[in-house]
């Protein structure tokens, strides 16, 4: 008996010691560098929702350029139409992946070079979460 309650004791300890995740967390980020003359760029990445509620994003910054726009790529009559996304829904629990051909941020008016990029995340007008990336060279296809 006294054998379970420490056991018990032990299992509950563990449990405290583990670090509360975030709410939102980004992997498999991708930033572009801009092809010489081009003052535009893009950046793809998945995000993923730890919480128990839907997140919207609905709004994304960077130190590097001075307009992020969401923006989703269709293919309609063989055609390819980009358009802007006024949000971007990550259910609860759930992931979303942003990637070329697919859902993907915009990244317009590239303002003096820096090495990296940093990525702001809103949720209405909460910041969520902040993503740091080098630049990767960008590659047509």
């Amino acid at each position: 008996m006294r054998a379970i309650g420490l056991l018990a004791s032990i299992v509950l300890l563990s449990a405290c010691g583990e670090a509360p995740r975030p709410d939102l967390v980004a992997t498999d980020v991708v930033v572009n560098r801009p092809l010489p003359g081009a003052a535009m760029s893009a950046a793809y990445l998945t995000l993923r929702n730890n919480s128990a509620r839907t997140i919207n994003i609905t709004r994304v910054t960077s130190n590097a350029y001075a307009l992020v726009q969401i923006h989703e790529t269709t293919v309609e009559d063989g055609i390819a139409r980009m358009r802007p996304l006024q949000k971007l829904e990550i259910p609860a629990g759930g992931a979303i992946t942003l990637e070329r051909g697919g859902k993907h941020l915009m990244l317009m008016r590239a303002t003096p070079p820096t090495d990296t990029v940093s990525l702001q995340f809103y949720d209405g007008d909460r910041l969520l979460l902040t993503v740091e990336s080098a630049y990767a060279d960008a590659q047509l296809r």
